[in-house]
């Protein structure tokens, strides 16, 4: 009976009669106005007006977005590709992954320049930007237009260290505080037999996202990336991009991860293990030790301890590398590359950026992040909590608020209320353990190129990252020895244009941030 109820009151919601919501502060427009929207996402989302995120949409503001693209297609990428060769643009694209796009195809007018809208008519968007001058520094287009709104998130912490503290105490030790605990843990892990099934089983470090070994060069005193996503450039202090593979440091931060690997240390399917990781390994009672997201990875010790006799995982502070630093590259990215941008083709600017503006004010806010008012939150002392029966679902929040059309890559500020309220406690003391440490180097928010130096880089890049990607895991596995194979490397790199690449980074990194 319960779960009719909520239905019927959303339908109650949404026919409430036009003379009534007339009177709505949030409306954008005193007649009904319909846009078009192409958001195709993760390979799988695209916007549907008939979920109840975008009627309530509607119901607050009297905008009606009509999604068009294909919603059987299965690669979002080609499907902007698609539509921006047709020609046929919407009112608005939306996606993951699309600053560049937006920022290149702006410029060549696809997209309109947003500066002056955002002054005149979006107050929410002004202010976000004023306290947060880093994004807007971060998404301004060479020609210092500003074609897109990101979805920009919440908090600080995002990713961090686990281990298995019923394996540790089993086995008499300490939670490890440097490379060489650490090294003595895993070696025990995979020697003294920590699950107790007389079998060498153990898999003492393991990641569902391969990429995310690389990390542990960390412990070397080695960058493996600069940004939250895996393997990106970085800047140095002195205000240099570069890419942590080609740096001499990574060499020894290899050599010994292959030393690890062979030791039966790493995942021996690391590669292709891939995101059936965890549920594998910890429910196989078998893995030790992994890097990966706070909210998520907690939640095992509630699913895994009901199979797994005295599971317990917690988050661990940073072991201290060799030269005695505790640090970490993943802290929570102060924006995306995701959001909307506006069309050439769009006839209702003045609307669309009030639209983009209602997703920075609160009612926006709480309407992307925690779903309908009365359907999946309610308002208690000015919050929006979550339903009961959203918290104690078999399905995680995040994925009912995609099913009701929520929490999708439009432009968008996170409220990292919405994750803290359905956040494990082992979670939440592992954030709060890695927010008092301040442990985070800066993040690199990539660069915005000109149409010459985004040629150079298309030119080479997706090639040299290819390889540097086949080096280091022939590297880890053993296929290939490093100190044998880094001059032939280094050369190969040297002429495949990976110094170009550099040098267009370099100029677009100094234009768009200054000199230091």
């Amino acid at each position: 009976m319960k779960k009719m109820i909520v239905p019927l009151l959303l339908s109650a919601l949404l026919t409430v009669p036009v003379t009534v919501l007339a009177k709505e502060s949030t409306w954008i427009s005193d007649k009904p106005l319909t846009l078009k929207i192409h958001l195709h996402a993760r390979d799988k989302y695209v916007w549907d007006e008939n979920l109840p995120m975008s009627k309530e949409l509607f119901r607050l503001t009297n905008l009606q977005l009509i999604g068009t693209a294909n919603k059987t297609a299965t690669n979002s990428q080609e499907q902007f590709n698609l539509m921006m060769a047709t020609g046929n643009l919407p009112d608005i694209v939306a996606g993951d992954s699309l600053k560049d796009n937006f920022i290149r195809y702006g410029m060549e007018g696809a997209f309109q320049p947003l500066n002056k809208l955002i002054d005149q008519h979006a107050p929410n968007l002004k202010a976000f930007f004023k306290s947060h001058p880093e994004v807007q520094r971060a998404i301004t287009a060479p020609d210092g237009n500003i074609y897109f709104i990101p979805y920009v998130p919440d908090g600080k912490v995002s990713r961090g260290w686990w281990i298995r503290k019923d394996w540790l105490d089993k086995l008499g030790l300490k939670e490890p505080q440097n490379i060489h605990e650490l090294y003595t843990v895993l070696k025990a892990f995979r020697e003294k037999d920590p699950n107790g099934n007389g079998k060498k089983d153990e898999i003492p470090f393991f990641d569902k996202e391969p990429e995310r070994l690389y990390n542990l060069v960390n412990f070397w005193g080695c960058r493996s990336t600069g940004s939250d996503a895996a393997m990106d450039f970085f800047v140095d202090a002195n205000g240099k991009v570069r890419h942590p593979f080609a740096e001499p440091c990574f060499k020894e931060g290899i050599r010994n991860l292959a030393k690890w690997y062979a030791e039966g240390l790493i995942d021996p399917e690391i590669y292709t293990r891939k995101n059936r990781a965890r549920e594998q390994l910890f429910g196989a009672n078998q893995g030790g030790m992994t890097f990966d997201w706070f909210a998520s990875t907690a939640g095992f010790n509630d699913s895994i301890s009901k199979t797994v006799r005295g599971f317990k995982l917690i988050p661990l502070a940073p072991p201290a590398d060799i030269n005695g630093k505790r640090w970490l590259e993943n802290s929570r990215a102060e924006m995306r590359p995701d959001g909307w941008a506006m069309t050439v083709t769009n006839k209702n600017p003045v609307e669309t950026i009030k639209l983009f503006d209602f997703f920075f004010s609160r009612t926006g806010r709480n309407l992307q992040n925690f779903g309908v008012e009365g359907y999946s939150y309610d308002m208690k002392n000015g919050k929006a909590v979550f339903k009961d029966a959203v918290l104690k679902s078999s399905k995680p929040v995040n994925n009912q608020l995609w099913e009701m059309g929520a929490l999708l890559p439009i432009g968008y500020w996170m409220d990292y209320e919405y994750e803290r309220q359905w956040t494990n406690p082992a979670a939440l003391q592992g954030i709060e353990m890695y927010a008092k440490g301040n442990w985070f180097v800066p993040l690199f928010y990539g660069v915005n190129m000109k149409k010459e130096e985004r040629a150079v880089y298309d030119q080479f890049w997706p090639d040299i990252q290819t390889y540097m990607a086949e080096m280091a895991q022939n590297w880890v596995l053993g296929t290939k020895n490093v100190d044998k194979t880094w001059d032939e490397y280094q050369a190969r790199l040297k002429s495949s244009g990976f110094h170009a690449v550099l040098n267009a980074m370099q100029a677009a990194y100094d234009r768009q941030y200054g000199k230091r």
